[in-house]
C-alpha cells in the first residue's frame, strides 16, 4: 500500500489547504519583492540625478554598507519565530542583494580562484547578484579597486588558528582603500574525491600549506601514508583531482560545489572553532551605524613607554580595543607598526579627540576606516 493509500481522506484535504494557502502567501510575496524591486530603480533615478549622492572617486554612490547593516539589524530584531533572526537576515540578503544589482551591477574583486573561502565570504556579505572577480593574489583584488575596475574587494585579515595575514596588513600600508565592512567566516574543511577517484588507492592529498596544518591531526590518524601536497589554494586542489585517480583534496563547501567532488569525511579540522575573518574593501568611508569598528595602523617613536602612550587616548575615554598587532616597519631597521581595531566610529567625538591626540605624537598615522561590524554569526 502506497504512502497515497494510507492517507485518510481528512489528511488529504488538510494537506490541500495548506499547500493552497502556501500558494497564496507565495504570491503576495512575490507581489511585494516587484514593488520593493520598483522601488529600487527609483532610488537610482534619484540618485542618477542629484548631485548629493556623487562621491568624487566612485561617481554616484548606490551601495551603503551603513545603510544595508542597519536594515538587517532591524530585521533581526523582529520577531520570526520559527524563523532564527540569521536565517530571516540571510533571505533579505539576497533580497537587497537582487534590488541592488538592479540599481547598479557590482564587481566584486576576492582572492580565488572560484571555491575559495573568501568568495564565500564575499557571497556572505553582499549576496549572490554581484559579478565576482577572482584574482590570484591579495595585491592585485588591492589595485583591482584601486582601479575602479571592482567597486569593493574582499581579502582575509586574520585566522583563529593562524593568526594575521600578514600580506593583507602589508598591503594596506601601500593601499589609500579603507574599510567598508567585515566578515566572520567558520572554516570546515572536507576530505573530498572526484568521481574517478579510488579511495582505496589514493596515494596523495592536495591543500593549501595552512590547512594541511589545521588538518594534520585527523590525517595522522587516517591517512598517515598519504603524500601531502601543498597547493597555491584549496580551490585549486578542487580543480586538480578532477583528472586524477589516485588523489584526494581537502577543501570547504564552496570549492566542493563548484568541483563537483563528493565527500569522503566532513569537517576534519582539527579546531572545530576555527574562523577567519575578511574584510571588505573600498573606496568610500560608510557614516556611522549606530554599532562600528574603527582600524588604522601607526607608527610610534621609539623611546620607553611608547606603546603605553599610544593605548592610553583610547584607555582613558573608554574605547574598547579588540585587535593590536605588531608588524616591522619597512624602512628603518629595529622599527614597527601596530595595527589596531576597536570599537566607535571615527565621527563620534570620543574616538574623533582619541585619533586626534594619536596623531599628534605618532610619527605616522593611517586611518584604514570605521565601518559595521560583522552582522551576521560566524556559520
Amino acid at each position: 500500500m502506497t504512502d497515497k493509500e494510507q492517507q485518510s481522506p481528512q489528511a488529504t484535504a488538510e494537506l490541500q489547504a495548506i499547500r493552497q494557502k502556501i500558494d497564496g502567501l507565495d504570491e503576495q510575496i512575490q507581489a511585494l519583492l516587484v514593488q520593493r524591486a520598483v522601488c529600487a530603480l527609483e532610488v537610482a533615478t534619484i540618485k542618477q540625478a542629484g548631485v548629493d549622492f556623487m562621491d568624487a572617486r566612485q561617481g554616484v554612490v548606490f551601495y551603503r554598507p551603513e545603510r544595508e547593516a542597519q536594515v538587517l539589524k532591524t530585521i533581526m530584531s523582529r520577531p520570526c519565530s520559527p524563523l532564527q533572526p540569521e536565517d530571516m537576515a540571510r533571505l533579505f540578503r539576497e533580497i537587497m542583494s537582487t534590488c541592488l544589482a538592479l540599481e547598479q551591477p557590482m564587481h566584486i574583486a576576492y582572492l580565488g580562484p572560484q571555491g575559495t573561502f573568501t568568495e564565500a565570504a564575499a557571497i556572505k556579505h553582499f549576496g549572490r547578484a554581484v559579478q565576482g572577480v577572482p584574482l590570484a593574489t591579495i595585491d592585485e583584488v588591492f589595485r583591482e579597486v584601486e582601479s575602479g575596475a571592482s567597486q569593493f574587494g574582499v581579502v582575509p585579515v586574520e585566522n583563529s588558528s593562524e593568526g594575521m595575514v600578514n600580506h593583507t596588513l602589508d598591503c594596506f600600508m601601500q593601499s589609500n582603500l579603507h574599510i567598508c565592512g567585515e566578515v566572520e567566516l567558520r572554516i570546515h574543511h572536507h576530505f573530498l574525491k572526484s568521481d574517478l577517484t579510488r579511495v582505496d588507492q589514493i596515494t596523495r592529498v592536495y591543500a593549501h600549506q595552512q590547512t594541511l596544518a589545521q588538518c594534520r591531526q585527523w590525517l595522522d590518524a587516517h591517512y598517515p601514508s598519504v603524500a601531502r601536497v601543498a597547493v597555491s589554494s584549496n580551490a585549486e586542489a578542487a580543480r586538480r583531482i578532477k583528472g586524477e585517480w589516485h588523489s584526494a583534496a581537502i577543501a570547504g563547501d564552496m570549492a566542493a560545489e563548484r568541483y563537483n567532488l563528493e565527500f569522503i569525511a566532513k569537517n576534519i579540522e582539527d579546531n572545530p572553532d576555527n574562523t577567519t575573518r575578511f574584510l571588505m574593501l573600498g573606496r568610500q568611508q560608510p557614516e556611522p551605524c549606530g554599532d562600528d569598528k574603527t582600524s588604522i595602523i601607526v607608527s610610534v617613536k621609539d623611546r620607553p613607554g611608547a606603546l603605553h602612550a599610544l593605548l592610553e587616548p583610547l584607555m582613558s575615554r573608554g574605547i574598547s580595543m579588540t585587535r593590536l598587532e605588531t608588524r616591522p616597519a619597512s624602512a628603518v631597521k629595529w622599527s614597527y607598526v601596530f595595527f589596531i581595531d576597536f570599537l566607535g566610529h571615527q565621527n563620534e567625538q570620543h574616538i574623533h579627540d582619541a585619533l586626534e591626540v594619536i596623531e599628534q605624537d605618532a610619527n605616522f598615522v593611517r586611518r584604514l576606516g570605521s565601518y559595521p561590524r560583522s552582522i551576521l554569526g560566524v556559520g
